[in-house]
């Protein structure tokens, strides 16, 4: 039997946190526009309805199961963004709820897609909540990835709890520790990137911004223009190594700085990202030069920073690519589904599953032409069992079956096909921009159908769980005692 209470006093918990985190931009704006107040107001909501929770629940609170897991996540993905909403809804930016829960849910989920114009003239409250609840969004996915995923054996990712249940691997002894390793490796990592970005030409405030967003893999900017507002090669350069850097598997980071282990190139899932990051940078630099009017060093320069963007599903942008050609626009929507690493805040499918994938596949090739050899598929020096197989089997087959069926419920709100498969592809793997002039690098959401925006809103958040996590909700074996 689901027990309600944990649930209950958990949300109440992360409504608490998103109280007491509107009161930063509330002290933002005070004194610069009437905004304060309502990040007042809405953080007094929050710790109003984040306090009765926990005093409700306080005394239930139990270990988890797998049922309460499941149920959690999806609810405080939803209960958040419509809370963190508020803000935007009461503010002067004067826009719709569907428009202010959706720029949220793009936030909290670090997809980037946005409906906001005039980025260059809104008041520093309102862009650094976008950036904060990114931030919040990706710490949140990293633990969500570590701890949640591995235990509910979703995608693949029981390998995780494999990996950190076995004593020779062990990183830390307990889940909590890892969880406060992988938030100070985030904080870290949030520090470098923004020192970097000051010193290289932003000021403090894009720094700060453009920094937990690029940590996030998530694309909010301050500016209109994006990345692009800068014009800066030294930026440019910076900016791509580091979403390239918070695309790779967290773990990786705590046992290089809790144990002096240097594993990256032992690591299966980061030779392959990184071996598929040089090889697409690689070749489009090279068509770019003998395309374009482009320098050698500026084809590198815009091939590296936009591919790094949209394969770690960042979603920045420095010049809109798809005035590059037809290539270039299948290129980056084929690129848009990949994802980096499992265990990072990037979406999309994830590298580790693209590796275990095609290694199945070649399995099967081997048993069709040695149909009496036996052949197994093997993953970070160990061969996988049939378990771990088929959930990443599974996860990629209703990948594809939900992409089809949000891209045909797209048309029917009257988005054109090329428009819906562009935008169901962006939500699903969290990537931000599309393709099109409407909701491309160029562009945004704005024009979009208030239905078909929520039914994007709901893809985000099913990219974002990992589909089954979600789906699992809407079948009668759940629910039964």
């Amino acid at each position: 039997m689901i027990k309600f209470q944990i649930v209950g006093f958990t949300i109440g918990a992360l409504l608490t946190i998103l109280g007491f985190s509107e009161l930063v931009p509330a002290f933002m704006d005070w004194g610069e526009s009437s905004n304060a107040y309502v990040f007042f107001e809405s953080a007094a909501a929050c710790l109003f309805f984040g306090g009765a929770l926990i005093l409700a629940n306080y005394r239930h609170t139990k270990e988890l199961t797998a049922k309460e897991a499941f149920l959690l996540t999806t609810l405080s993905w939803f209960l958040i963004s419509i809370f963190a909403a508020i803000p935007l809804y009461l503010s002067d930016i004067h826009i719709s709820y569907i428009d202010a829960f959706f720029e949220i849910v793009s936030g909290i989920t670090t997809t980037g897609s946005t409906v906001l114009t005039g980025l260059d003239h809104m008041s520093h409250g309102i862009l650094l909540w976008r950036s904060i609840v990114q931030w919040i969004g990706g710490i949140g996915i990293i633990g969500f990835a570590l701890v949640f995923l591995p235990f509910l054996q979703v995608g693949g990712m029981q390998l995780f709890r494999t990996e950190s249940s076995d004593k020779s691997e062990k990183i830390m002894p307990r889940t909590g520790h890892i969880a406060t390793a992988v938030l100070v490796v985030y904080l870290l990592l949030t520090g470098v990137f923004c020192v970097t970005y000051k010193i290289l030409g932003m000021n403090w405030f894009d720094a700060v911004n453009h920094s937990m967003t690029t940590i996030a893999t998530a694309g909010y900017s301050t500016h209109d223009a994006s990345f692009g507002y800068f014009h800066s090669y030294s930026l440019d350069m910076a900016g791509s190594l580091f979403m390239i850097m918070s695309g790779l598997p967290f773990l990786l980071y705590v046992r290089l700085i809790y144990q002096g282990k240097f594993d990256f190139f032992r690591d299966d899932q980061f030779k392959a990202f990184v071996g598929m990051m040089a090889a697409f940078i690689g070749t489009m630099t090279i068509w770019l030069w003998y395309t374009s009017d482009y320098t050698l060093a500026d084809s590198f320069r815009y091939s590296a920073f936009n591919i790094a963007s949209v394969v770690s599903t960042c979603g920045y942008a420095t010049t809109d690519y798809l005035k590059w050609g037809p290539y270039s626009a299948a290129f980056f929507l084929f690129a848009s589904y990949l994802g980096a690493c499992a265990g990072s805040t990037s979406g999309g499918i994830k590298t580790m599953r693209i590796v275990i994938c095609v290694k199945s596949v070649g399995k099967q090739i081997k048993n069709l032409i040695y149909p009496h050899g036996v052949f197994s598929v093997w993953y970070q020096g160990a061969p996988l069992n049939d378990d771990v197989i088929n959930s990443v089997l599974g996860f990629l087959g209703l990948y594809v079956i939900s992409n089809a069926f949000f891209t045909f419920t797209l048309t029917l709100t009257g988005l054109d096909l090329a428009t819906s498969m562009s935008a169901v592809a962006t939500a699903f793997s969290n990537t931000g921009p599309g393709i099109g002039d409407t909701i491309g690098p160029a562009g945004n959401f704005a024009p979009l159908p208030d239905t078909a925006k929520l039914i994007l809103c709901l893809c985000m958040i099913l990219g974002r769980l990992e589909i089954m996590t979600v789906f699992v909700l809407f079948t009668k074996g759940f629910w039964r005692a």
